[in-house]
Parts: C-alpha cells; sequence; structure tokens
C-alpha cells in the first residue's frame, strides 16, 4: 500500500507535507462530525470517535509516511496515542460516561444487538488471540529469506546534493594539518589528546568542534553521549543505534563508507543490509555535505579510532 503514496513525498519537504497530512485529517475530520450534527442532529459518539482517531493515525504512521517506520517505532507512537485518548476522553466526567457506555451496554447485554455484539467479539478476539500465539511460536523451518550483514558492500559511487563522489578516491576536505594540507590517515593521533575549545585550536580541532556541536544537535538523540549506541531514543529501535565505540564499526571502514551511511541512511543501504534494519534517516535531507564530513571527523575523533585506507 505504501507504493501508493511513493510519489506524494518531496525529499526534504516531509515534515511540511506530513504536518499537511494531519491539518488536512484534522479538517475532515471536523467537518464531517459537523455535517453529521447538521443533518442527524447528532455526531459521532465518544467511542466511535477514539475508534476513528486511533485508527487514522495507524493509517498514517503505518501505511501513509514513507519509507515506513520501524514497527518498534511504530508501537511506541501508538501507545503514545492511546494513552492521550485516554487522557482526552476522561477529563471530563460526562466525556468519560459517554465513551464508556457502549462498552458497559455490550457487556452487560443491555439490548439484543448488545447482547450479540457481545457473543460475536468474546468468540472472535480468542480465536485471534490465539491463532496470533500459535503462529509465533510455532517453528519455522523455513531458511531466512536474507542475511543481514553489518557493513554492506558500498556502490562505487554516490551523488549528494547534486555533487558525484567516487567512494574509493573521495577524501574528507577537512582533514587537514597545520599549515591546511591534507592529513594522511593515521597522523591524526597528535591531535588526540587537543581540547577543541582551546582559543588556539589548529584547523583539525575547529572543525572537530563544529563536527561535535552539529552531532549533539542532530545524532546524539539515538547515538549517545558517548557514541556508544544508547542515546535516549536508541531501545525504542531494533537493532539499536550503532556503537561507534566498538572497535568493529568505525575502525573498520573507511571515511566514504562512513559518509554513504550518514548521507543515505536506512533507505540507501542494498538489499543484503536489510533497508529497514536501519532507522536512520537520510541526513543529506537535513545536513550540508560539510555538515556531514565535520560529524564524520568529530565521530573519529571522539572515538579514537582511524579509518582504513587503501595504505
Amino acid at each position: 500500500m505504501q507504493s501508493l503514496f511513493q510519489d506524494f513525498w518531496i525529499h526534504g519537504a516531509m515534515p511540511i507535507q506530513l504536518l499537511l497530512v494531519l491539518v488536512f485529517t484534522f479538517f475532515l475530520y471536523v467537518g464531517g462530525n459537523y455535517l453529521l450534527k447538521k443533518k442527524f442532529g447528532k455526531g459521532v459518539p465518544q467511542f466511535g470517535q477514539a475508534v476513528l482517531i486511533w485508527v487514522g493515525a495507524y493509517f498514517i504512521l503505518g501505511y501513509v509516511i514513507v519509507p515506513p517506520i520501524p514497527a518498534t517505532l511504530l508501537y511506541t507512537f501508538m501507545g503514545l496515542i492511546t494513552i492521550v485518548l485516554f487522557l482526552l476522553l476522561s477529563s471530563t466526567e460526562a466525556s468519560w460516561q459517554e465513551f464508556k457506555r457502549p462498552i458497559v451496554d455490550t457487556v452487560t447485554g443491555a439490548t439484543p444487538v448488545y447482547r450479540s455484539v457481545r457473543t460475536a467479539t468474546f468468540v472472535t478476539l480468542p480465536l485471534i488471540f490465539g491463532f496470533g500465539t500459535y503462529d509465533f511460536v510455532k517453528p519455522k523451518f523455513e531458511e531466512p529469506i536474507e542475511l543481514r550483514i553489518v557493513h554492506p558492500a558500498p556502490p562505487q559511487s554516490i551523488t549528494v546534493h547534486n555533487r558525484n563522489f567516487t567512494l574509493q578516491t573521495a577524501q574528507n576536505p577537512f582533514r587537514v594539518d597545520d599549515e591546511g594540507n591534507y592529513l594522511e590517515v593515521g597522523h591524526e593521533s597528535k591531535y588526540f589528546d587537543n581540547n577543541p575549545f582551546a582559543p588556539d585550536a589548529p584547523k583539525f580541532m575547529q572543525y572537530v568542534r563544529e563536527g561535535g556541536a552539529i552531532f549533539f544537535q542532530n545524532c546524539h538523540f539515538c547515538h549517545g553521549d558517548n557514541l556508544e549506541g544508547r542515546g535516549m531514543f536508541a531501545f525504542a529501535f531494533n537493532p539499536i543505534p550503532a556503537n561507534f565505540s566498538d572497535p568493529g564499526t568505525l575502525a573498520q571502514v573507511q571515511e566514504t563508507f562512513v559518509f554513504w551511511r550518514v548521507s543515505k541512511g536506512g533507505p540507501g543501504l542494498p538489499r543484503e543490509g536489510f533497508p529497514w534494519a536501519s532507522a536512520m534517516p537520510p541526513w543529506e535531507q537535513h545536513l550540508t555535505t560539510d555538515e556531514m564530513w565535520k560529524v564524520i571527523m568529530f565521530e573519529y575523533w571522539h572515538t579514537g579510532f582511524y579509518p582504513r585506507s587503501w595504505d
């Protein structure tokens, strides 16, 4: 179903578009309720309103947004929406009584119709939960469709902000020594103990400082203050964000590999990388090319690792 909305989204404008979708949905709901009251003298009851809002939110988050958000994040959002709905419905005694009236009438069988609904509900729900439990615990013998690769093979080149980068030969333009010349990989160790906030910080450290500011404005929420993949939002994802302090991550790849992963995010992964196993957004939609290179500088400096090189 998401393919129906694939062409709707414009790169870089998704937040505004999503806001417009929510505003349109809100006015559609309010307008529909107003017309019902005007024509029939009665709008959608509180219970029906809650169900419509919940189903609408699930449809937008689960099927309208492209690329799809991770299931764990979807469940987190729906849980929050459920809590907010209950808070709103219980804000006044009148609205709470109106909301729970059809539930109480169904449980008590107040009318023949409610008794029929109760019977159908009490028969159907156990069957659904039973089938779901059976399907979950049933042994599955088929081999997985694909195997996830931690460091999937990067493409030969990528285009970021209308500029083409050949990953095998591209270089971080901010990897410079005190004279402004390109600093070969492995020679940056002399800066590892330097203070990036020192008034006389060399160019290398100035770029590290700028990259750190960008990291803490955008990335630390998931990757954590110490780059260990334990940020405040980390456990909303499965798998959790990469642990850059692990020598099996940054130290195993080139800077251009990191640039590819940062710029293209989870949607840019090849099939063997399980595209939706990474919830990282394509940061090229939010950061400039220079900002992404500086963040990479900061990540390597902070962890004390060297990027891999061809030498």
